[in-house]
């Protein structure tokens, strides 16, 4: 079976600063990304990925086996396209008939392409060619959903947990070996630790209100609490750790404090105490002792975020921040709701509220909304991040990072700018603008 995912122009437009260095499919909601469940649930032979031309070289050196933006390779033979917003039962995966096109609020969930359909594909507006196609098929809701937005990610976590959860064929667990000494609580069959896993004495895994994962290599340090539907990453290690109902964490991270509703993509480090709610973090993010974020206004009124500077109604109750890739924060930084933290920034905190929206390359110095450091620095530091975790960045990764700091300048500019005016408004008495 041969599979190409497929971003679309929201996946492009709307899930800043989480999917600046990575295409919307790759992005984390409930055990795997989208392209995970496809190849692990599918019998896919072969497969694809159609995406932005700025990660195909960093795409293509992290999956050699794949055909990126190849339209040779798909006049071939027939392929299911899977629109990478694309969020269902992994069972769902398999019901993909291919003389029929799924459709979601006016927007192609799946469609296989035939070889004589290629040509219709073009680069400036494949949204329109693919709904062109589809018209050619009998068209049918598909179930699930597509996400629009980062948050979508984070309120679907708990639903997909459970799915992903159902759906896969575990090995086997030593969830009844673990000794008296650890609590289980809940129905046992919805505990999987994988026999490498480490679990020490005095931990509490809490099944009740949903299944708890923990994958290959993890370590659980005593007076850690995880509350299921949660999902513990290959080789992750959690220290004296509060896991609330409806986190993922992703392989190799390091957590402490209190953890609810949020997706911690991987390689991220949240070693210390302090609060991350509702919130989606990207690898070697460094989030320092007693970071918190809020995630809940005080009027329970719906949360806006700053998308790329823009003002977003969420329509939400609960939402955190959202942190790219190389972001570190200094110690006691505080989040408001909803906040937006682009690539590779610095956080010095002044004991208030931080800006909602931080674009990427920049730095908050003692509270001030400030350009970045040089870039050469901030790619030493990213490379020795990296190296921490023996893993080398490559000639890829920093033309890419190169090219993000200067397609993300005129960002920085405007939101310096407007720094600079609502903090002249405040010294002279004038009300500030808010967000």
């Amino acid at each position: 079976m041969r599979v190409a995912l497929f971003e679309d122009r929201a996946a492009m437009d709307q899930f800043s600063p989480i999917s600046l260095l990575r295409p919307v499919f790759e992005l984390l909601c409930g055990q795997f990304s989208s392209r995970e469940r496809a190849l692990r649930f599918l019998p896919v032979t072969d497969w694809g990925a159609f995406l932005r031309s700025e990660l195909v070289d960093v795409y293509q050196e992290e999956h050699p086996e794949s055909h990126v933006n190849d339209l040779d390779w798909l006049r071939v033979a027939p392929t299911l396209f899977l629109n990478g917003r694309w969020q269902a039962d992994p069972k769902s995966l398999t019901t993909c008939d291919p003389e029929t096109a799924g459709i979601i609020d006016g927007c192609v969930a799946y469609l296989t392409l035939d070889p004589t359909d290629v040509a219709r594909l073009t680069e400036n507006d494949a949204d329109e060619a693919l709904m062109g196609i589809a018209r050619t098929r009998r068209r049918v809701t598909a179930p699930g959903r597509l996400v629009s937005y980062p948050w979508d990610l984070i309120h679907h976590n708990p639903t997909q947990l459970n799915a992903d959860f159902a759906a896969r064929p575990f090995g086997p667990s030593k969830a009844h070996q673990l000794g008296p000494q650890v609590a289980l609580m809940g129905n046992p069959r919805q505990i999987h630790v994988d026999p490498s896993a480490s679990v020490d004495p005095f931990v509490v895994i809490d099944a009740r209100k949903g299944p708890v994962t923990v994958e290959a290599g993890a370590m659980i340090q005593a007076f850690t609490r995880l509350e299921g539907p949660c999902h513990i990453g290959r080789g992750s290690q959690l220290f004296r750790a509060n896991v609330r109902e409806g986190t993922t964490i992703g392989p190799v991270c390091r957590v402490g404090g209190e953890i609810e509703g949020a997706i911690l993509h991987g390689y991220v480090n949240k070693y210390h105490d302090g609060f991350l709610g509702h919130s989606y973090v990207c690898p070697w993010v460094n989030l320092g002792a007693l970071t918190t974020n809020s995630d809940l206004k005080n009027d329970y009124s719906a949360v806006k975020v700053p998308l790329r500077g823009e003002s977003i109604d969420s329509g939400e109750l609960k939402v955190g921040c959202f942190i790219g890739d190389h972001t570190k924060t200094a110690i006691g930084s505080l989040f408001n709701t909803g906040s937006a933290v682009g690539v590779m920034c610095l956080i010095l905190p002044d004991g208030e509220l931080l800006p909602k929206h931080i674009p990427s390359f920049s730095r908050i110095w003692h509270g001030d909304l400030i350009d970045g450091l040089p870039l050469e620095k901030g790619l030493e530091t990213a490379r020795a991040a990296m190296e921490r975790r023996n893993i080398e960045m490559s000639d890829a990764q920093e033309r890419l990072l190169r090219t993000l700091h200067a397609e993300t300048q005129l960002e920085r500019e405007r939101a310096i700018e407007r720094a600079f005016s609502k903090s002249e408004s405040s010294y002279s008495g004038g009300l500030p603008q808010s967000m």
